[in-house]
């Protein structure tokens, strides 16, 4: 991939001289450990947007389940959950 492209950034001059100390130990550009951690973090991001999409969609999806009438109320839920819990109790005494 062609690099084009030029980043300039303002940072203490004690993390510049940590990070160029620690580039040189691993035997890597500096430069090449920042576009790592920047695709690392594009890529974070968009996983957390595709994330958040998700969830807000089973939010809507649930919703409108709740709204048509097709939910249970969550004493409903509460009551056979706990009586599956006293199932799994008293199975395990066996």
């Amino acid at each position: 991939m062609p690099k084009e492209a030029v980043f300039t950034m303002k940072l203490e001059p004690n993390l510049r001289e940590e990070f160029m100390a620690e580039a040189e130990a691993s035997h890597q550009p500096a430069s090449q450990i920042v576009r790592e951690m920047m695709r690392d973090f594009v890529q974070r991001q968009r996983e957390a947007r595709e994330y958040d999409a998700f969830l807000h969609n089973k939010v809507d999806v649930a919703r409108s389940s709740m709204r048509a009438g097709q939910g249970r109320s969550n004493e409903e839920v509460e009551t056979e959950f706990t009586s599956r819990r006293v199932e799994l109790l008293q199975a395990n005494k066996e």
